[in-house]
């Protein structure tokens, strides 16, 4: 019997990724995560049609374990003794996943108090050695940029290029799906990795022949975390969406370019606003995500109230999954209606009596 098992990223897209002579196999699964179309959103924004990419259905639930496995397995190529990230969680995850995978040490630099309950649990289970700093995650991010000028110390957030050249997998697997690139792609921006990332993908399957056009990229920041609109830093960024509370982008230079280049736009959203669109994608599209993830929703929303142009074709990237907070999902939803354990007793609280 042959067993099928299914790719990872860097085997799938080896001829695209910095490899010279293979790549060590470190893959748990990462990739080839579900395109859905969203009858829901087509209705509401009437364009013909919307696609939800489904980023947490990576193996720890976040797009991050695409560039993860890319920055590890180059991070072996150079004898590393250590891995280390700041993060404000997904980074966290996805790099202890992968380090115990390499079985390379794993330092993860969190900020104390905000990092999301699932994503810190994964972190600690994967083994790695978590630091909380009270401070913010750009203050954990200048920390570990310094600890990395140590021999054998990879830093492995996303101002680590392997990780970017990792993160545009999917913009391949958009076009492989579809055929082409959409017309537009709406996604959250926190350090701003992704969506340059995706631009590098975009642009280099067009390159290759593989795709006829490139999207028009529309990044969207919460309102209290907005630096890229504001157009400077924010030294104390403040949102519910704990993924995208970033208040200086390290990934800045290179988003703003791949926005420009594809005649896109980086814009904020309200808080209400996202947290309406958590909860449109989860109890009208079945589709549970974390909070960060709904802000490209929020986005797409947002401009087609705004009376904005109606492109054909839109992909939004949903980048983590809800599983990675529940705290926010049970704020966000109703208490369990408590009853007896008898028949008559669940009939009357649902209340389906005669």
């Amino acid at each position: 019997m042959t067993l099928s098992v299914p790719a990872g990223v860097i085997e799938r897209y080896l001829e695209f990724l910095p490899f010279a002579d293979g790549a060590p196999d470190l893959t748990i699964g990462e990739g080839g995560t579900p395109l859905v179309r969203a009858p829901v959103l087509e209705d509401r924004t009437g364009i013909r049609e919307v696609w939800l990419k489904l980023e947490g259905c990576n193996p720890t639930g976040s797009f991050k374990d695409r560039g993860m496995v890319v920055a590890v397995a180059k991070a072996l190529e150079a004898d590393a003794r250590a891995l280390i990230c700041a993060s404000t969680g997904n980074t966290a995850a996805a790099a202890a996943a992968y380090g115990a995978r390499a079985g390379v040490m794993t330092v993860c630099v969190v900020p104390h108090g905000s990092t999301a309950a699932g994503k810190l649990a994964q972190t600690r289970m994967f083994g790695a050695r978590v630091v909380a700093v009270t401070g913010t995650f750009d203050h954990a991010l200048t920390i570990v940029r310094q600890l990395a000028e140590r021999d054998g110390v990879i830093l492995v957030n996303s101002v680590n290029p392997h990780r970017l050249e990792g993160q545009k997998t999917a913009a391949f697997e958009i076009v492989d799906a579809l055929g082409d690139a959409p017309d537009e792609l709406y996604l959250p921006v926190g350090n701003a990795g992704n969506i340059a990332a995706y631009w590098r993908g975009f642009v280099g399957y067009r390159e290759a022949g593989r795709a006829t056009q490139t999207p028009v990229l529309r990044g969207f920041q919460a309102e209290g975390a907005a630096p890229m609109v504001l157009g400077h830093p924010i030294d104390d960024p403040v949102t519910q969406a704990s993924a995208i509370r970033i208040g200086n982008p390290a990934n800045w230079e290179e988003a703003a370019a791949a926005c420009d280049a594809s005649d896109g736009s980086i814009e904020a959203v309200p808080e209400a606003a996202m947290a309406d669109a958590y909860r449109l994608l989860a109890q009208e599209m079945g589709v549970f995500v974390e909070s960060a993830s709904a802000a490209g929703v929020a986005g797409l929303l947002q401009r087609r109230a705004g009376g904005s142009a109606s492109p054909e074709r839109v992909v939004c990237v949903l980048t983590g999954s809800g599983l990675k907070d529940p705290d926010t999902a049970l704020r966000e939803s109703d208490d369990p209606i408590a009853a007896p354990p008898d028949l008559d007793a669940v009939t009357r609280v649902l209340g389906w009596s005669d």
